[in-house]
């Protein structure tokens, strides 16, 4: 039996909303509705989802408070979709985790396949996370034995170096910003103190180009944070 793929739909225009649920369910996907942000997080206390489509402005809860909620319990795709269209914001929706930022009046094609875009990304990396497997150019991670090998060397990483790889390698187009890696690995309020991401990054960099000189793994995204290099 073939798993539903199910959407959350967060926008409290009424009309838009089912717009939106029409694009997902014309995709052979399941939608549900939720027209505020306080309806939201119960459905997203109440079960998984494999997708959330969230609008900004939203009645009792808004959609920069959800998307920081999602960030830290999960790593599904979120796409805000809003009529905000300050290139600020966006920034900000990004660095906080959202996985793409779509502007009203939006193009229903081109919705529909940044959805089915996200969705394969996201399964992908499921299925490395389920494989107990994480690859990345010649870097694979193991991470039922906690072990990174790149060229069939095995790298000694501390555990914090190694819990950052394993986040960005989680989620390998995702742009993370310091508060993001912070927060996520050391389970600890973020406070501005940037030098000790700094240092553990350019130790992982230092680690990676003695084994394989010349190629670049992590790329900096000035002023946003880090990604897996393409």
């Amino acid at each position: 039996m073939v798993q539903s793929i199910n959407i959350l739909v967060v926008e409290d225009d009424n009309d838009i909303n089912q717009l939106l649920c029409h694009i997902v369910e014309k995709s052979g996907y399941v939608s549900q509705s939720a027209f505020s942000g306080t309806e939201a997080m119960i459905y997203l206390e109440k079960q998984d989802w494999d997708m959330v489509l969230l609008d900004l402005m939203l009645p009792g809860m808004n959609g920069d408070e959800i998307l920081s909620k999602i960030a830290e319990r999960s790593n599904m795709p979120v796409l805000i979709i809003s009529a905000k269209l300050e290139q600020q914001t966006k920034i900000n929706a990004l660095r906080s985790g959202a996985d793409d930022y779509i502007t009203k009046p939006f193009d229903i094609d081109e919705v529909s396949a940044r959805i089915d875009s996200h969705l394969r990304r996201y399964r992908r990396m499921h299925e490395f996370s389920t494989n107990k497997e994480l690859m990345h150019k010649e870097l694979i991670i193991n991470t039922e034995a906690k072990k990174a090998v790149v060229e069939g060397k095995l790298i000694a990483f501390t555990a914090r170096e190694y819990d950052i790889l394993v986040l960005l390698m989680s989620s390998p187009n995702k742009i993370f910003t310091k508060e993001n890696l912070f927060e996520r690995v050391w389970n600890e309020p973020f406070y501005g103190e940037d030098n000790i991401i700094n240092v553990h990054m350019s130790n992982i960099r230092s680690k990676l180009s003695k084994v394989n000189p010349g190629v670049e793994y992590i790329e900096t995204i000035w002023g946003m944070g880090y990604r897996l290099k393409t």
